[in-house]
């Protein structure tokens, strides 16, 4: 059975280790293997929204439902992360910087069960490839929340600070597209 807080103490626990982000998603590896107990914990999605478990300056647990469709454009972290898909699928893009903006350098198709660690200087794009809600537990080494990280225009590429209400944005208007999915049978 999937308990929050136990996740969270062995999260803080993941700290302690030498590489604390592969510690991380071990965590979460083992959460998400088991997606029905986390479904019955957190409760099945019903809209898409970043849902904070728990908040702290080092640690920052998110229950993350990306919407129909919904694409997130490349951001970092500026620290680590475990990703850990309990329901539905997505797809990351991973990028770096060079003397000329940003370069892709492939990708990472994650289903029900995957888990995957991102170093602090990842930057990624987050893709939900189907039609129906995915749900996935995101934890930090650090304050998500904090400012001082960027994101990067999905067309031109140009960096910029991150905005969290361009974020409220996005999945409000993938609840939209939800509602009409639904409404059409799809979702």
């Amino acid at each position: 059975m999937f308990d929050l807080d136990r996740f969270i103490e062995r999260c803080y626990g993941a700290l302690d280790e030498s590489a604390p982000d592969r510690a991380a998603r071990e965590v979460v590896a083992k959460a998400v293997d088991d997606p029905a107990a986390v479904m019955a914990a957190l409760g099945e999605p019903e809209r898409a929204g970043v849902h904070i478990l728990h908040r702290s300056d080092t640690l920052t647990v998110l229950n993350l439902v990306w919407g129909p469709e919904m694409r997130l454009m490349p951001h970092n972290h500026n620290m680590w992360a475990a990703i850990g898909i309990y329901t539905g699928a997505e797809t990351n893009t991973f990028w770096r910087r060079t003397e000329t903006g940003l370069q892709q350098l492939g990708g990472k198709e994650m289903g029900v069960r995957d888990a995957t660690w991102l170093g602090e200087t990842a930057i990624h794009s987050v893709t939900n490839p189907l039609t129906r809600l995915t749900g996935a537990l995101h934890v930090y080494g650090g304050d998500f929340f904090a400012p001082g990280r960027s994101e990067w225009d999905a067309e031109t590429l140009e960096e910029g600070p991150y905005d969290s209400e361009k974020l409220v944005r996005l999945f409000e208007e993938s609840n939209t597209r939800l509602e009409e999915l639904r409404a059409a049978g799809v979702a």
